[in-house]
């Protein structure tokens, strides 16, 4: 996969200047500064061809069964987020500029070679992150490219940018996978640093929209576990008809080598897994209400 770091582009950035209209005048103006000034000038250039949708700052990309959606999904996982999640087991995926520029055609290529794969077992495209919809010019005009060649498609979000998602964006999303990371404002707070209004908001526009939702929720002792916590995640859900699932999913530890090379204090050091008791007990909450559990 072809692709420049934001960080430090090259000199000649040749995906810059192939996804970004250039005039002979101002290639040559670019050519004519130094070093420090041309790398300044062309990681503009980048964040605009960003901004157009015509490259993506891409972290990683996998193909994966099972997880990010139906059947086998070639999971694409951008840069950047705003949220800064006590369990994020992809620190390194919460700034842009970290990122690999990578341009549309590419990706599209790519994921044209699987076409016989998603056929075969229902699966398609899952565009996730860090968050998605940090660059929702790219993640609109990709999943407009895979339903042009009849491809499922799948946004993995928080929802907390659910407002840069246009209509013409959602037009061609089959699927969203909605992360609801606490129920209880202050606890949302505490575990994102940000609010939890907007995923609400979100969510209410894809009922609206009558989009398929499957919910997640990451089970945390001593931080998201609270009885009234996750009463109040399935109060929200069980509002949106258009839910079909709820996946309760266990924290984790593997994610904190991650934070201690970026040198990021790790807040949930010496957290364990939920216990058995634990998992079940908030499972069977919101089976209560009649949920459909995973």
């Amino acid at each position: 996969m072809t692709a420049i770091n934001l960080g430090f582009p090259s000199v000649a950035c040749p995906v810059v200047a192939e996804h970004v209209d250039l005039s002979v005048d101002v290639a040559d103006e670019i050519s004519a500064l130094n070093d420090v000034d041309r790398k300044a000038e062309l990681h503009t250039l980048e964040m605009k061809a960003i901004r157009e949708g015509t490259v993506a700052s891409v972290h990683s990309w996998e193909l994966v069964t099972a997880v990010d959606g139906p059947g086998t999904r070639m999971t694409l996982f951008l840069s950047g987020c705003l949220l800064r999640c006590q369990y994020c087991h992809n620190p390194d995926t919460w700034k842009v500029r970290d990122g690999l520029v990578t341009p549309i055609d590419e990706l599209v290529a790519r994921m044209t070679r699987y076409l016989g794969v998603f056929k075969a077992t229902n699966g398609g495209l899952t565009i996730s992150g860090g968050e998605p919809l940090m660059q929702p010019a790219f993640v609109k005009r990709m999943f407009k490219e895979a339903h042009a060649l009849g491809v499922h498609t799948t946004l993995d979000t928080s929802g907390y940018l659910g407002k840069s998602a246009s209509d013409e964006l959602l037009d061609n999303v089959d699927l969203v996978l909605l992360d609801v990371k606490s129920g209880l404002p202050e606890t949302y707070k505490a575990v994102t640093g940000r609010e939890l209004a907007p995923t609400i908001a979100f969510g209410d526009r894809l009922a609206e929209r009558n989009i398929p939702v499957w919910v997640r929720f990451v089970l945390v002792p001593g931080l998201t576990d609270a009885v009234d916590n996750v009463e109040a995640v399935i109060d929200i859900v069980s509002s949106w008809p258009n839910v079909q699932r709820v996946e309760v999913l266990p924290f984790h530890q593997m994610g904190e080598d991650k934070w201690d090379r970026l040198s990021i204090p790790y807040p949930l050091h010496g957290v364990h897994p939920p216990e058995n008791d634990l998992l079940n007990r908030v499972r069977g909450q919101f089976e209560a209400r009649g949920l459909t559990v995973f």
